[in-house]
């Protein structure tokens, strides 16, 4: 192997979005830490997160920890676990106060204290009314985050690995040694040899075809975790977000509403006074997002169309351009509508995913049920399942997330590196990633990428969205293993090594081919509904029988394997949700 593809480093981070960048910032002030990235770091998708991140300081109201606590824990329709989530919830405001410190420009009360806005599902003194608990930087809050912490990374001596795209994990005998990745620009395989490895690579909503998630969201970091026979939690809880751009699926900030815009129907109503009289447009994602889809399955969308008006030309040009500039501008660009004077055209987007890679509250892998870990290997955000969303996740606390453990995952691993040595690499750690290298490459079938691709977001948009039912569910399984059959036969125009998309583009579909199953076998096993996942013929939650996390494995022969694991319940007993 030649030296210049031979990389060693005590720590590797596999994604440069907000949780990886800060496992990495964490990690870089003791030991020599690289970030691997198919990305350029300041384009990874957490730049796009717009409307917060949650934090009781109560810098405008009389906010407390516990409530939000409590908001989180009810939000996640109690499937969340509450250890984890304490610690998320006590550990935001120094989460916030540490990124403020770090140069992080949020905006300011007139007294200079951080801002704070309303959100959906936050409330105080334990569903009594809205909470301000939002902290922001206008609605470009991701964004800021983001630039600061690769501005801090800078600093820090990170070496940075552009446009890799990491294609395997060196696992043996339960310890990860590294991991392989494609230089996209030049083309050609290069090993990482690490004695900590540390996933942040994002969501998966490029499953779907009506989604806010960039084009990089396809879920690499599942399928690699999959291929080495780890298991996946959860995978069945997808949130789609009530407001993205009509046919588009673009974010349109839930701070849009929770500076008072509007949701309305064909009517002119504002039809969320049916369905959560107390906090209206300020639910959570889940239950607004179904309110949505019923009144367009009702007949009740714009013009008898799937989508709905967002309204917030009541609150004035001044205040939308302090506080929501990005979404006038992503309004006019992508739909021509200025929102000073006309409603906005929504429908719900896949957003997020509650589920990923399992993980202990340390951020550490873990292999079952059991929480036993794998050596060395960590994950943290949207890619990692630390279950503090469950079944849904409240908005502004995946920004909260990513940071706080991203911040642990860093942490943890700075803490086992004194006792962690590296370990002798296999004879030819690159074998595995050289052969499906070579295999797309040399294929000639008849079969196309983007039209599997496109075959799989509309159907899995079609049957396994909003709503959901055993017969279409069944329907898509069945699909997605035709889907896996037909990838067998597909052929790439472009044969080269250097800058080759459609070979990037082959490797991200396998990874979705291979999780949506996952997502799919989950959502037909789970039969009750609970958070985003609701099932039309079970309408109702069931404690007595999926009070309970579930772990998928893809099985060697094909297929997945199921097993389960307790909800963690500590202060609050699961109870009816009601708004």
């Amino acid at each position: 192997m030649a030296d210049r593809q031979l990389h060693k480093f005590d720590a590797v981070v596999i994604g440069s979005g907000l949780a990886g960048l800060r496992a990495a910032v964490s990690l870089s002030r003791e030991y020599n830490t690289a970030v691997v990235t198919k990305v350029f770091p300041t384009r990874s998708h957490s730049g796009a997160a717009q409307g917060g991140i949650a934090a009781s300081l109560g810098n405008i109201d009389d906010d407390n920890w516990e409530y939000h606590m409590f908001d989180t824990v009810k939000g996640s329709d109690y499937l969340g676990d509450q250890d984890a989530i304490e610690i998320l919830v006590r550990q935001a405001p120094d989460v916030v106060y540490d990124l403020e410190h770090l140069g992080v420009p949020f905006s300011r009360t007139k007294d200079g204290l951080i801002a704070q806005r309303k959100f959906g599902g936050h409330t105080l003194n334990f569903g009594e009314k809205a909470a301000l608990r939002a902290c922001y930087s206008s609605d470009y809050t991701g964004h800021v985050l983001l630039h600061t912490l690769y501005e801090n990374s800078l600093k820090n001596h990170i070496r940075f690995f552009s446009e890799f795209d990491v294609l395997d994990l060196i696992i043996e005998d339960d310890v990860c040694k590294g991991c392989v990745a494609w230089d996209i620009r030049n083309g050609g395989l290069h090993v990482f040899h690490a004695r900590a490895v540390v996933m942040g690579t994002g969501g998966y909503g490029r499953a779907f075809k009506i989604t806010s998630n960039a084009h990089a969201n396809t879920g690499d970091g599942l399928g690699l975790v999959l291929r080495n026979g780890l298991p996946l939690q959860d995978l069945e809880f997808v949130q789609f977000h009530p407001t993205g751009l009509w046919k588009q699926g673009i974010l349109v900030t839930e701070g849009a509403r929770g500076e008072g815009g509007y949701l309305k129907n064909r009517d002119g109503e504002r039809f969320m006074e049916r369905y959560t009289p107390t906090l209206m447009e300020l639910a959570p994602r889940d239950v607004v997002a179904r309110s949505m889809q019923t009144e367009i399955d009702e007949g009740r969308g714009i013009d008898g169309k799937d989508y709905i008006h967002l309204d917030i030309t009541h609150l004035g040009k001044e205040r939308i351009m302090e506080r929501l500039p990005q979404i006038h501008d992503l309004a006019f660009n992508f739909s021509g509508i200025d929102c000073f004077k006309e409603p906005i055209p929504i429908q719900p987007t896949a957003h997020y995913s509650m589920g990923g890679i399992p993980v202990d509250n340390g951020c550490h892998v873990v292999k079952n049920g059991k929480l036993e870990r794998i050596t060395g290997l960590y994950a943290a955000g949207e890619c990692s399942c630390v279950s503090v969303h469950g079944a849904n996740r409240l908005g502004t606390n995946s920004l909260l997330e990513a940071t706080t453990f991203g911040r642990i995952a860093g942490r943890s691993a700075r803490a086992d590196l004194s006792n962690i040595d590296f370990s002798d690499l296999p004879k030819n750690p690159r074998a595995r990633a050289q052969a499906e290298v070579d295999w797309f490459l040399k294929a000639n079938g008849s079969r196309k990428v983007a039209d599997i691709r496109a075959d799989l977001q509309e159907t899995m948009t079609a049957r396994c969205g909003v709503f959901r039912n055993e017969a279409d569910l069944k329907k898509q399984l069945d699909h997605v293993r035709e889907l896996q059959e037909m990838f067998k036969e597909i052929s790439i125009d472009d044969k080269g090594k250097v800058m080759n998309s459609d070979l990037m583009e082959a490797i991200e579909l396998g990874h979705l081919l291979e999780f949506s199953e996952v997502i799919v076998s989950g959502a037909l096993g789970r039969r009750e509904s609970r958070g985003a996942h609701f099932r039309k013929d079970f309408p109702k939650r069931d404690d007595d029988n999926w009070l309970k996390h579930t772990l998928a494995w893809r099985k060697p022969g094909g297929g997945v394997e199921f097993d389960w694991r307790p909800v963690i319940i500590t202060r609050f007993q699961p109870m009816e949700r009601k708004y």
